[in-house]
């Protein structure tokens, strides 16, 4: 079998990865993609010179099989594809919910398969991607996915336990950082500015504060404390959030968030 890697499902989520692995300088040669519509089938073709293919065919030709349907898809997917996987191959599951005890008990043989809960980001190569392991998932399985996601973002790993917390937190977390945002561009059109000019210096304070975070080392409390100055305009801002108990409520959100994920695993089990 060739060290191929097939991307079932070439949604946003599987073309990015395929994008990322291009970049990385994968030759088109060794990818193959499925998807069942034909005008995306031409678009990848076109954009990326690769191989589109049925799931069958797929599967039987490459040794790493990464798996981006939806959630609601996968059983019917399993069921396709089961007859032609071997325990030579690894798969790579990106669907949200799906324990990979449910997709090893759908193959009729004892194949690796590696967990991951990744999100948005992964479309401009700054993702953040957890990582499971199933029951014949070794270290080099995990190193092989690990090598597959790092040109579009970072890997994590964590116990398979974790990774409804993980689909809650950073999974979901995209949009909460979007809706603070616009909150925060309203806020500066309320307070007189043009919306362009509330845009510009809102995602720049963002890039440059998730800079700050990430490379000085400093916890997010301390980088929040330091833009605070006794009876300034930062704690009035701070208090009021808290008087409006804006962090009691990202604790309900993302406990929301973890319960529904919950629900959706159970869904499939």
């Amino acid at each position: 079998m060739s060290d191929r890697v097939a991307i079932l499902g070439a949604g946003k989520m599987g073309e990015a990865l395929l994008s990322g692995m291009v970049r990385a300088g994968r030759p088109a040669s060794g990818l193959v993609v499925t998807t069942h519509d034909d005008g995306r089938a031409d678009v990848l073709r076109e954009r990326y010179g690769v191989e589109v293919t049925t799931n069958t065919e797929a599967v039987k030709s490459a040794s790493t099989v990464v798996i981006a349907v939806k959630p609601q898809d996968m059983g019917t997917l399993l069921d396709e594809i089961a007859a032609f996987v071997s325990v030579d191959q690894l798969l790579v599951s990106v669907a949200a919910g799906i324990t990979t005890s449910f997709i090893e008990r759908r193959i009729p043989v004892d194949v690796p398969v590696v967990r991951v809960m990744s999100n948005t980001p992964v479309l401009v190569d700054e993702a953040m991607s957890a990582l499971s392991a199933g029951s014949h998932a070794t270290e080099a399985h995990l190193e092989l996915t690990e090598g597959m996601l790092k040109p579009v973002g970072r890997t994590l790993r964590v116990p398979e336990s974790q990774q409804d917390a993980v689909t809650a937190l950073s999974g979901s977390g995209p949009a909460y950082f979007f809706y603070l945002v616009e909150a925060m561009v309203d806020a500066g059109i309320l307070l007189g500015l043009p919306r362009a000019v509330a845009h510009d210096l809102i995602v720049q304070t963002a890039i440059g504060s998730a800079v700050m975070l990430r490379d000085s080392g400093e916890s997010a409390q301390s980088l929040r404390e330091a833009v605070m100055s006794p009876a300034g305009t930062t704690i009035a801002a701070i208090r009021e959030m808290e008087d409006h108990k804006v962090r009691a409520a990202f604790l309900a959100a993302l406990e929301a968030a973890r319960d529904r994920s919950r629900e959706l695993a159970s869904g499939h089990e």
